[in-house]
């Protein structure tokens, strides 16, 4: 079965080895895979383009973030400073009236305190979440154009 199959196929190479591929199919072809290349190429630098400006979101998110996670760390360490300066503060009151209205105080300044930093915490939220919306919104505009400009 084996040398039926080879003789087979030497046959049909022998019978083809002088058949001659048509013009305009070999320049068809040629065509073909140049504008696949051309194609291949534009698709790819927009997926290049693309991948920048994904990592351009992310590394802007991150960075938000980061503010974001640092200034509560300093809120947290702000607040517990005050805490402990107030708590000193009422351990050396001379009188029950004097600690209350230690203890009083520092009620009110730690929600004060409280107040502003919600603010500006959501203020600082705002911020990123608009950065990170630009960000988003550029790659997005400029993906559209690049693919507009394949078509």
């Amino acid at each position: 079965m084996n040398e039926q199959f080879t003789r087979q196929a030497q046959e049909m190479f022998n019978a083809a080895k002088d058949a001659r591929i048509p013009d305009n199919v070999q320049q068809m072809a040629e065509d073909t895979v140049s504008k696949t290349r051309d194609a291949y190429s534009k698709m790819s630098a927009i997926a290049k383009d693309n991948a920048q400006a994904l990592e351009d979101v992310m590394l802007a998110a991150q960075a938000g973030t980061k503010a974001i996670g640092e200034k509560i760390l300093h809120n947290t360490e702000t607040n517990t400073q005050s805490a402990f300066e107030a708590a000193q503060a009422i351990a050396r009151a001379r009188s029950i009236p004097e600690a209350a209205r230690l203890q009083a105080n520092f009620f009110q300044q730690q929600l004060d305190a409280a107040g502003a930093q919600a603010k500006e915490l959501f203020e600082l939220s705002s911020k990123v979440a608009q950065q990170t919306m630009e960000s988003v919104n550029s790659a997005a505009t400029k993906t559209f154009e690049q693919v507009k400009k394949t078509g």
